[in-house]
Formats: structure tokens, C-alpha cells, sequence
């Protein structure tokens, strides 16, 4: 695997990428958005296409070359400063760029565009937070946005929006989220699940993704789960790294016995704190019950379709609008229940770990509603064809 580059020079375009000629240039921020476009980079990759993918962010950059090793090249985007942004653009010399969700930076299109390279934005969502600041700025968006050939949005709500702020309607495709190619990890189950509970018995509550004040609220909830299930187990992995001795001190505040993934030796714990990067797609396929991060606070929700695709519905908080769309489907089908509060949160859990029957049917309608959208990647590569030429 390469070295990670030094970010500062790479954003003042000191150095330069690395990439192989005509190359299909992908740009996404962070974690999140190099996860949802790794099933496109791989079927690119299958094809022969050399691909070069910028991100913006530390986590993004190790997220990516976990994800994709040397198969492909990586840089940090330059800062959107016309000269900046013009030296890579000329280095690369793309033979398209791909920018994913709302990375519309007007530097970088309007670049692309003098040298007749196209642009498309996949995946684009508008979210409710900041369709607001799109909307009073629409003017310079109309103009900023007018040389992107295609944007794939990923439902109507965010294609009307677009238009809104001033993109071509005849230019928008609906498409839906390429989070919805994913596949199951390739992993030892058995083992992960050996690992994280020796008997092999205990049920197994998941916290995934969670953010501050949000593990509080599950760690005082514990205790009325264990009256009814005196085995249970909570496994919580909280979204950001840096927050892991927080989150450790938290447990040890309610007298829990604590466990870290990261050592060895454990045997028995109320509590398991995954203090790790990389580990959480995996557990996925070994928790009894999901819980979805970043919900409980007004952050609008993690990603719940890593769960979905190994066959595990979710249980949710309110704040969900950063997945609105794909958790209004997963509710339809009964994969997900989203609820109001941390209290009914608390009452969800409750009631699914006392109806063994009831979680059993959740978990079955979410590999169902994975394998409704497995045709995602397919669609956008045909609405990519005409761009992308022969490798």
C-alpha cells in the first residue's frame, strides 16, 4: 500500500498526483462518500479503466486506501483557488470527473469544462440543512452548476431541489444511492462472533456510528435490556476515533465491566468498545439487533444500509434526513423502525428483544430489501457510458 501524502501540499498543489493517463477522476469528501462510490471504483477497475479518486479529509484518505490498496491512485483536492486547482486538473487530464453527493466546488467544474472534460455529479443529495443557504445563493449556483453534463440524484425530493437552485431538469436522472451496491464483508463470522462472545449464546445489541450523548442514553437503557435478557451484550463503536477514551470513561461511570476490541484476554463484559477503524461491516454480520448512530441527536443519521446488506434491519432515532429517502423505503418494507425519541428507542429495543419472532422478521425484510436494489450500479453505469468510452 502507498504512503499516505502529505496533506498541506498537495491542497497548495506543490505535489502533484500521481495518475495514469485519461484517467476517470472521482472526487469524494470523506469516509462516507468513498464507501458509497467503492462498488462503481471496483466494476472500473474490472473494466481496466484507471481511476483516480481525491478526497478531502485524513479518515477519507486511510478509509480509501483500505478500500482500494494500490489498485488505484489517491491525492487530497487542492483548495478550490483557480490557479491550484488548474495545476492538477492539467496533471491528471481526466477523461471525466465524477463528483459525488454535493462536492459542486466552481473552481474544479469550471476547470474541467476550458478543457472539455465532462463532469457528472453522482449520487446527489440536497439535504434539509443546507437547501436553505443552495436556495438564497440559486443565482450563483445556476451559473456555477450549468457546465455539469448529468447529475444522478438520488430521489426525486433531491431532483427537485436541484432544479431549484438552478441545475438543467434535462440534465437530472433519478437513479437512487450507490450505497445500495454494497456487499456483504467477506469475513470469518464464526470467528468474529467467537471473538466477541465465547459462548456463542449471547444476544448481541450493536451500536454503530454513534456520536456524543448518544452512547449516555444507550448505556442508561442497559440495564432494563439485561432484565430481559440477562446475557446481553452491547457493542458500541462510536463514528469518530478520537472519542474512544470518552466513550470507555462513560461505560465505566454506569459500573459496567468493559472490554476493548483491541485487547486481548477478555472473557466476559457488559460492554464491548470497538476501538478500532475498519471493523464495523464485519459485525454487522454477527449482531442480533442494530442500532443506527448519529440519530438520537440532530445529525441526521449514519448510513443503514451495511446492515441491510448482511441481512440485519435497524432500530433508529428520529434524525434520519441524511438517509431520508433510503430509510422511508426500508420502513415501507419493514427493515427499519424509526422512532421519536430515546424513549421509544428504549421501547423498540425492548419490545423486539422480548418478540424474538418480531426481530427475526425484521432482519429477513432487510436482506429482502437489499436484494430489490441490487441493480443500482448497473443503472448508473449505463448513464455513465456514453462518458466513459472504451478502457
Amino acid at each position: 500500500m502507498t504512503s499516505i501524502p502529505v496533506k498541506w501540499r498537495q491542497q497548495f498543489a506543490i505535489d502533484l498526483p500521481d495518475a495514469s493517463d485519461d484517467c476517470i477522476w472521482i472526487h469524494a469528501c470523506s469516509v462516507g462518500e468513498v464507501g458509497s462510490i467503492a462498488p462503481l471504483v471496483r466494476a472500473l477497475i474490472h473494466d481496466h479503466f484507471p481511476v483516480h479518486l481525491t478526497v478531502i479529509t485524513e479518515t477519507g484518505m486511510r478509509h480509501a486506501q483500505r478500500l482500494f490498496g494500490d489498485a488505484i491512485s489517491i491525492s487530497y483536492l487542492p483548495w478550490d483557488i483557480p490557479g491550484l486547482i488548474a495545476r492538477c486538473v492539467a496533471r491528471l487530464s481526466p477523461r471525466l470527473l465524477l463528483l459525488t453527493e454535493t462536492e459542486f466546488w466552481p473552481g474544479l467544474i469550471s476547470a474541467c469544462k476550458r478543457r472539455n472534460i465532462p463532469v457528472i455529479s453522482l449520487n446527489t443529495r440536497i439535504s434539509d440543512h443546507s437547501f436553505p443557504r443552495y436556495h438564497a445563493s440559486r443565482m450563483l449556483w445556476k451559473r456555477w452548476l450549468k457546465p455539469v453534463d448529468l447529475f444522478l440524484a438520488q430521489s426525486e425530493t433531491d431532483a427537485e431541489r436541484l432544479a431549484a437552485i438552478g441545475a438543467d431538469k434535462d440534465r437530472i436522472q433519478v437513479l437512487g444511492h450507490l450505497k445500495y451496491a454494497i456487499s456483504p464483508p467477506k469475513i470469518d463470522a464464526d470467528a468474529l462472533r467467537k471473538r466477541l462472545d465465547p459462548s456463542g449464546k449471547r444476544p448481541i445489541v450493536l451500536a454503530a456510528s454513534t456520536h456524543a450523548e448518544e452512547e449516555r442514553h444507550l448505556l442508561s437503557m442497559w440495564q432494563g435490556w439485561r432484565r430481559l435478557q440477562p446475557d446481553i451484550l452491547l457493542v458500541i463503536v462510536p463514528r469518530h476515533p478520537q472519542r474512544f477514551d470518552e466513550v470507555a470513561e462513560l461505560v465505566r461511570q454506569q459500573g459496567l465491566n468493559l472490554a476493548h476490541w483491541s485487547e486481548t484476554g477478555q472473557t466476559h463484559a457488559d460492554v464491548i468498545l470497538i476501538d478500532a477503524m475498519g471493523v464495523l461491516a464485519g459485525l454487522y454480520t454477527v449482531a442480533d439487533l442494530v442500532i443506527v448512530g448519529g440519530s438520537l441527536i440532530p445529525h441526521g443519521g449514519q448510513n443503514p444500509l451495511e446492515a441491510a446488506v448482511c441481512g440485519r434491519g435497524v432500530v433508529t432515532g428520529p434524525h434520519v434526513q441524511n438517509f431520508r429517502s433510503i430509510m422511508r423505503d426500508m420502513q415501507q418494507t419493514g427493515s427499519a423502525i424509526v422512532t421519536a425519541n430515546a424513549e421509544e428507542l428504549d421501547m423498540a429495543v425492548k419490545r423486539v428483544l422480548e418478540r424474538p419472532g418480531e426481530l427475526r422478521q425484521l432482519n429477513a425484510k432487510a436482506a429482502a430489501f437489499m436484494q430489490g436494489k441490487s441493480q443500482v450500479l448497473e443503472h448508473v453505469l449505463r448513464a455513465l457510458q456514453p462518458y466513459l468510452g472504451k478502457a
